[in-house]
């Protein structure tokens, strides 16, 4: 699966539903990219990080047009894991200068974000005086990877002080020690402070949604969201391309 560092391998592009996160139910175009560094227990895209799977290379003035072209406004970057591909930060620069996308960056949490808000704050004042660098429309979605997943030890801890208002950090969880775990980053990195957005989804068949909010009652956990995945209530679990 050897390709330029100067194209990304992108394995389905497709136009659907938000399935979660702050834009949840609303129309996104979804760019995935092949392969990721880690091989959590509940992941549902284990084809896109298979060394034989089936991808198109595009470089990043493509990239860019496709996405032009689909007439949506927001853009998620997926995987597999979007900040291993080469050449990623230059991808983000491309897309967060333009004001009319809403770009936002799926990642599990294990490979640390702060070199690419230091690239774009970089760019941003390099730039400011000649136009105006919309960055502020680039978000990240950050996974927490709770016990469930079977690669907690992975995290990249520092990633949650760097969290910023518009982005998201997102718990997968299957059990109430995952909750709890999930309550203790919450408190410790100040997250409901920070204003981001936080999220608690219930490993598929793993935990009951109900135990969930029962927990959230119990400890009076203001502005924490639990959300279901739309996408697998609306299709089959499985299905791909939605």
């Amino acid at each position: 699966m050897n390709t330029s560092n100067n194209t990304f391998r992108v394995v389905e592009q497709f136009v659907s539903i938000n399935g979660e996160g702050q834009r949840a139910g609303q129309l996104a175009l979804f760019v995935r990219f092949a392969g990721c560094n880690l091989n959590c227990e509940y992941c549902d895209t284990k084809w896109a990080n298979e060394m034989d799977v089936s991808y198109k290379e595009y470089t990043i003035e493509e990239l860019y047009q496709m996405i032009k072209e689909s007439k949506v406004k927001n853009v998620t970057l997926t995987g597999g894991e979007p900040l291993i591909q080469p050449n990623i930060g230059k991808l983000l620069e491309k897309l967060g200068m333009d004001s009319d996308l809403r770009i936002e960056i799926e990642t599990n949490g294990s490979v640390d974000i702060q070199p690419f808000l230091l690239q774009m704050q970089s760019d941003g004042e390099l730039l400011s005086s000649v136009k105006k660098v919309a960055f502020d429309n680039v978000s990240f979605t950050l996974d927490y990877k709770t016990s469930v997943s079977g690669m907690e030890e992975q995290m990249h801890m520092t990633n949650y002080e760097n969290i910023r208002m518009q982005d998201t950090v997102k718990f997968v969880v299957g059990s109430i020690k995952d909750l709890e775990k999930a309550k203790s980053i919450i408190e410790n990195y100040h997250l409901v402070e920070k204003g981001c957005g936080i999220y608690l989804s219930p490993c598929f068949g793993k935990i009951n949604p109900s135990e969930m909010v029962d927990f959230l009652v119990e400890h009076r956990l203001n502005d924490v969201n639990v959300q279901l995945q739309l996408h697998k209530f609306i299709w089959d679990p499985d299905k791909r391309g939605v």
